[in-house]
């Protein structure tokens, strides 16, 4: 059963505060909701509420000019503790947003609200936002998706990376005609400049590591077709599952990691396939040229411009575009991660998250979904646990072992108890070592369970050993005891 507190501070500049409120300002309230998940977990929302009016350096900080450089104001003077939100309420005539728009979120932790509909039109558009910058229904039954039916599940539910305490992330440029083009791709300059810090952000979350690697006669494995009103060649949708697995082969990345991998190739087609391009369902060419596959990473394909001349000398030598292609793989990367953008109403403008590649909101996002999913693989691995060592009566578990699990259940205990207090960053750490010390528990070398063998596995093992050598010794002792009685009813004189 869990509970989680989002801590909400709804300020209302001068002008903005509705006639139909039903208290003075300041008041709390408390909203509660209930997320259905399954008949065994109960997951409750709970909005902690502080209305209050402006402070003197908030209403200056609304007086700037744009909404950007507003919210830059405002996030010297709010809360930024992870998981709380800030909403601005402005006036309705406020010309600090653009026409049409009601609602804007910035890339901190606070929002803007235009003021005007009434109460309960208020209310209904805070709950959106809140929904939007905090987590939904569908992310938090996506981080239980192992305990949720498939029909209580979106499309997306399974596209999500595992919960982990780490993840490796490789790129590879994928070469298969190194006669016809020689290819070279900045990489480090390009992941030190767009990829890392994303990272720094998400560092939070999990610990990473970044390589890459050029992989010379790689080919996809499908053959692509021709097409003639083109004069250029087609992957189409339904053939690009049948892409991974030859190339998957020979990256060799996953074999000796730890963490998850995620795989980000970069594919610069042959000459006798080039230019290649990926159609959608639809048969309309895919804008990026590329595509991902959930959990596992993602393709990018990169078409070389034919040379001027026929008589050009081979190999044609190629520089990467490293903005474009960089661009393709952060969204990628955002998808595998769960921060794609659900579909927002028209009259919300929510501002870019800039060099940093996601927002302050947008982390929170991913704490909270999973912290939730941390919680239920703990209580997965400690229940299968407890259901091995019951099934082998003389099992011994070391007091290391013990000790593991005890703290991973309070731990866990924590955890619980620090989301229902809105202790956002807390209990993500919380679940971070429980979810360790659960996993040092549970594949421990002692706990082996073919290290411990059954009763009837003994007497298997044994009798044939034994019962050979016992039967003379049995058979002595009958005759040894029929002996001794002879001798009590024949007393020697």
């Amino acid at each position: 059963q869990l509970q989680l507190a989002v801590p909400v501070a709804v300020v209302f500049a001068p002008g903005s505060v509705p006639g139909d409120l039903p208290r003075p300002l300041p008041f709390r309230d408390v909203q509660e909701m209930e997320i259905s998940v399954n008949l065994r977990a109960g997951v409750t929302s709970r909005h902690e509420m502080l209305y209050r009016s402006t402070t003197a350096r908030e209403e200056a900080a609304l007086g700037a000019a744009t909404a950007r450089e507003t919210d830059a104001a405002l996030h010297l003077l709010q809360d930024t503790s992870l998981g709380s939100l800030t909403v601005y309420v402005i006036p309705e005539t406020s010309s600090l947003l653009p026409q049409g728009i009601s609602t804007y979120v910035g890339k901190h932790r606070s929002a803007l609200v235009r003021a005007g509909g009434g109460l309960a039109a208020f209310r209904a558009r805070l709950q959106q936002l809140i929904q939007v910058m905090s987590f939904t229904a569908s992310s938090i039954a996506a981080a239980l998706s192992d305990r949720v039916p498939d029909s209580q599940l979106g499309p997306d539910a399974r596209r999500h990376l595992k919960s982990s305490l780490g993840y490796e992330i490789t790129f590879s440029l994928l070469n298969p005609d190194p006669k016809s083009h020689t290819v070279d791709w900045d990489i480090e300059e390009a992941v030190n400049r767009y990829v890392q810090p994303v990272l720094d952000k998400l560092s939070l979350v999990a610990n990473f590591s970044v390589d890459s690697q050029i992989l010379y006669y790689a080919v996809l494995g499908v053959t692509p077709r021709f097409d003639k009103e083109s004069s250029s060649f087609l992957l189409s949708s339904h053939s690009l599952p049948h892409v991974i697995n030859p190339v998957e082969a020979r990256l060799g990345s996953s074999a000796a990691s730890l963490y998850p991998v995620l795989n980000f190739l970069l594919y610069v087609p042959e000459r006798s396939h080039s230019p290649l391009y990926i159609q959608d369902k639809d048969g309309a060419p895919v804008s990026t040229n590329a595509f991902h596959s959930p959990r596992w990473g993602g393709i990018m394909i990169y078409n070389v411009e034919a040379p001027a001349s026929p008589q050009a000398s081979l190999p044609l030598h190629v520089d990467v575009d490293m903005v474009r292609v960089m661009e393709v793989f952060l969204a990628q990367l955002r998808l595998l991660f769960g921060l794609s953008r659900e579909e927002l109403p028209p009259e919300f403008l929510v501002e870019s998250p800039g060099n940093e590649g996601l927002a302050d909101w947008e982390l929170d996002h991913l704490l909270w979904a999973h912290t939730v999913e941390n919680i239920a693989t703990v209580s997965t691995t400690l229940t299968s646990l407890a259901q091995l060592l019951d099934k082998i009566g003389n099992i011994v578990i070391k007091d290391d072992v013990a000790s593991e699990v005890y703290r991973a259940v309070a731990s866990v205990q924590s955890a619980v108890a620090e989301l229902a207090t809105g202790h956002l960053h807390s209990a993500f750490q919380a679940s971070k070592e429980a979810v360790t010390s659960s996993e040092r528990a549970f594949f421990d070398p002692s706990l082996l369970h073919l290290l411990y063998f059954p009763d009837d596995q003994k007497f298997a093992i044994y009798i044939p050993l034994f019962l050979p050598m016992a039967v003379p010794i049995l058979l002595s002792l009958a005759k040894i005891v029929r002996e001794a009685r002879q001798r009590k009813k024949d007393p020697t004189k």
